[in-house]
């Protein structure tokens, strides 16, 4: 509707075109639809092309944040398993130090 095409939302209504098979949509696809104006499916195309690209753009920063998460996960618990480790040796070398007194 924002694009001007309100004709056609009964028919993609009816055919249960939802966001998810919008994206998967063609030029012929869209005829198939009824959509018979060969300057609307050039609209439909380039904002679904628009929406492909913001979408994918989405997924790649999601990755991204992913990634960065994953890596201050293992920072820090490479930082515990240090700090375990230095715990330890300071223990057995105050237990070692008992011992001789």
């Amino acid at each position: 509707m924002s694009l001007n095409l309100e004709q056609y939302v009964s028919e993609f209504s009816a055919q249960n075109i939802n966001g998810e098979h919008l994206l998967q949509l063609d030029g012929s696809k869209l005829k198939a639809l009824g959509m018979t104006s060969s300057q609307d499916r050039a609209i439909i195309k380039r904002k679904l092309k628009e929406m492909k690209a913001s979408l994918e753009k989405a997924r790649k920063a999601q990755e991204k944040m992913e990634k960065q998460r994953e890596k201050l996960r293992r920072k820090e618990q490479e930082q515990l398993q240090r700090r375990s480790k230095k715990t330890d040796k300071c223990s057995s070398e105050a237990t070692e130090g008992t011992n001789e007194q």
